[in-house]
C-alpha cells in the first residue's frame, strides 16, 4: 500500500493582495472624497500619513513573510498576466490622481496649506510610482518600456529609466555609483549627489549608445529625450487646461516624488560594497550587497522590492517570483519605517552604521565609506577586528 503524501502545490499567498500596488496610487481621489464628504482639510495630507505613518506600523503589526516560490514553479509564474496587469492598473491610477490634483489645486479654491498637503499626497503617488516604472523599466517588451517612461513622466525622472537598468546595476554596491550610498554619509549628503551623478551619467550611458549605434544624441532615439518628453507634454497639457500658476505645484510634487525614490536607494545599499578583484573589475553582485527586508505590508505596495538582493541578481525577475536570502542582511523594519529613521541622520546612524560594521566582522577596509573618514573608520574599527581574530 502507496503511503506517500504528496505536498500541496504552492499557492502565491500575497496574490490577491498586488492590486493594492494601484490602490495607493487613488490616494488623492480617496482624499479628494474624504474632504468632499466631510470638509476636513487634514484629508489632502493622506499620503503623508499613509506612508510615514500607517504603512510603517502595518509592518510592524502584521511582520515578514520569507516565503519563495519553488523554482519550478517560476516559469508559469511569470507568465501569468494577471500580475502585469496590476502593474498597468496602477500606472492608470498614477494618472487618474496626477490629473485630479492638479485640477484641484487651481480650482479647488483650497487654502496654501491644503495645496502644500495636495502637492504631499500627490508626490507620495508619483515617487511610489517611480518603482511602477521601475518593475517595468526592466522588461523586453517594447508596450512594457513604454509604459515605464508614462509612469516616471510626472516625477520629471525620465532619465530614470537610462541610469537604473544600465547604470546603477552595472556600479551598483561600489564607490562609482551615485545611486549607492556610503557609510558615515546622510541622507541629505546624498540626495544632491545621486541626484546630479544619476543625470550626469544617464545622459553619457545613452550618448555612448547612441554614437555606437550611428544615431544622433539629439533625436528621438535618444531614452532620456522621448522620457522628458513625455513630462513636457503632460506639464504642457495640464498648463493650458488649468493655467501656468498649475507649474509650480507640479514641479514641487515632482521633486518630492523623485526624492522619495532617492531616500530608497539610499537605504538599498548603505555601506556596501563589492569587493575588487585582482584584474580590477568588481565582483559580482551577490545577496549579501543589498539590504533586504521581507515586511509584507512594504513588499506588497512596492511590488517586493524590498527583495532587492535577487531583483539585482535577475533583473529580469518579475516581482511575484523573487526570493529572499538568509545570507543577505535585513533591515530591522520596512522600507516604509527605514525612510523615516534616513529623515533623521543621528538615529539613522545609531541604528545602521553597527549593522554595516556587524557585516563586515569590523573589517570596514571592506565597505563602501564616505572618502573623508574613511581611514579614521577603518582605524576605529580594527582593534575590534584584531580582538575577534585573537578569539
Amino acid at each position: 500500500m502507496n503511503t506517500t503524501v504528496m505536498a500541496p502545490a504552492w499557492r502565491d499567498n500575497k496574490r490577491y493582495l498586488w492590486p493594492l500596488g494601484g490602490l495607493i496610487m487613488l490616494l488623492v481621489p480617496i482624499a479628494g472624497v474624504i474632504y468632499g464628504a466631510t470638509g476636513w482639510g487634514w484629508a489632502w495630507w493622506l499620503g503623508p500619513i499613509v506612508v510615514y505613518g500607517l504603512i510603517p506600523l502595518a509592518d510592524l503589526l502584521i511582520g515578514t513573510d520569507t516565503n519563495n516560490p519553488p523554482e519550478e514553479r517560476v516559469p508559469s509564474l511569470e507568465q501569468e498576466r494577471y500580475y502585469r496587469w496590476a502593474v498597468y492598473f496602477a500606472v492608470a491610477c498614477e494618472y487618474v490622481s496626477v490629473i485630479w490634483g492638479a485640477w484641484m489645486a487651481a480650482d479647488g479654491h483650497l487654502p496654501w496649506y491644503d495645496v502644500l498637503g495636495l502637492a504631499l499626497t500627490i508626490a507620495m503617488v508619483t515617487g511610489v510610482s517611480i518603482n511602477t516604472g521601475h518593475e517595468l523599466g526592466h522588461k523586453t517588451d517594447k508596450l512594457e518600456q513604454w509604459l515605464a517612461k508614462i509612469a516616471l513622466a510626472p516625477t520629471a525622472y525620465g532619465h530614470f529609466f537610462v541610469e537604473h537598468n544600465r547604470g546603477h546595476h552595472v556600479r551598483v554596491a561600489t564607490p562609482e555609483d551615485p545611486a549607492s550610498s556610503r557609510f558615515g554619509e546622510s541622507f541629505w549628503a546624498f540626495l544632491p549627489r545621486t541626484m546630479i551623478g544619476s543625470l550626469k551619467s544617464s545622459w553619457e550611458i545613452e550618448a555612448a549608445r547612441l554614437r555606437r549605434n550611428g544615431k544622433p544624441v539629439w533625436s528621438i532615439h535618444n531614452n532620456n529625450l522621448n522620457a522628458w518628453a513625455m513630462t513636457v507634454v503632460l506639464f504642457g497639457g495640464l498648463a493650458l487646461w488649468l493655467g501656468w500658476q498649475v507649474l509650480p505645484f507640479l514641479l514641487l510634487q515632482a521633486f518630492v516624488g523623485a526624492s522619495l525614490l532617492e531616500v530608497v536607494n539610499y537605504l538599498e545599499h548603505y555601506g556596501l560594497c563589492r569587493e575588487k578583484r585582482a584584474d580590477g573589475k568588481y565582483e559580482r553582485c551577490q545577496p549579501r550587497h543589498s539590504w533586504n527586508s521581507n515586511h509584507i505590508v512594504t513588499n506588497v505596495f512596492l511590488y517586493q522590492l524590498q527583495r532587492h538582493s535577487d531583483h539585482h541578481a535577475n533583473p529580469t525577475r518579475s516581482y511575484q517570483s523573487l526570493r529572499h536570502f538568509d545570507e543577505a542582511p535585513q533591515l530591522p523594519t520596512g522600507y516604509a519605517g527605514m525612510i523615516l529613521l534616513a529623515y533623521m541622520t543621528p538615529l539613522w546612524f545609531k541604528i545602521m552604521n553597527p549593522r554595516v560594521v556587524a557585516h563586515y566582522g569590523g573589517d570596514m577596509s571592506r565597505a563602501n565609506i564616505k572618502p573623508s573618514i574613511r581611514k579614521s573608520v577603518i582605524e576605529r574599527y580594527a582593534p575590534q577586528r584584531r580582538g575577534e581574530a585573537a578569539q
